[in-house]
């Protein structure tokens, strides 16, 4: 028996296993008739004090997040995709996702992309392995 989503979360950054996983999100919500929101994450833990301090650069990040975030929804649009929804959220992706996305969106699939991380950091997991783990929906990871 083969389940049928009709709900997908996507998240999105810049990185090559995020685009494929955005791909494989358009492909299935086009061929399924499937809702698609697309979330990306303003990591404030990535700021410096100052930055973090700064509303105008905040400001800023946050505008240019949401600029990328309507290039991504005009492409899934052109693809054919009928329904399609942005989200943009602040704090540390996994635990963002997992703990507020998912449960205001209610999706039934999410979709996200993880990297191979070189040397000391592949001992300390990564968003997708937290994802994968505590999220309350089914999770498809790309490579």
């Amino acid at each position: 028996m083969q389940t049928k989503f009709s709900r997908l979360l996507v998240g999105t950054d810049d990185s090559h296993d995020s685009q494929l996983a955005f791909q494989y999100a358009i492909n299935y919500a086009k061929e399924n008739d499937a809702e698609l929101f697309i979330v990306s994450v303003l990591e404030s833990d990535e700021m410096n004090v100052y930055q973090a301090l700064d509303d105008d650069y905040i400001h800023g990040e946050r505008q240019a997040l949401e600029e990328h975030v309507r290039q991504y929804e005009a492409t899934a649009k052109q693809a054919g995709v009928k329904q399609v929804h942005t989200i943009i959220a602040e704090g540390n992706p996994g635990k963002t996702i997992v703990n507020d996305v998912i449960p205001e969106i209610q999706p039934d699939l999410l979709i996200i992309g993880s990297f191979d991380k070189q040397g000391v950091a592949k001992r300390f997991g990564s968003e997708a392995a937290y994802m994968a783990k505590y999220s309350p929906v089914s999770v498809l990871v790309m490579r």
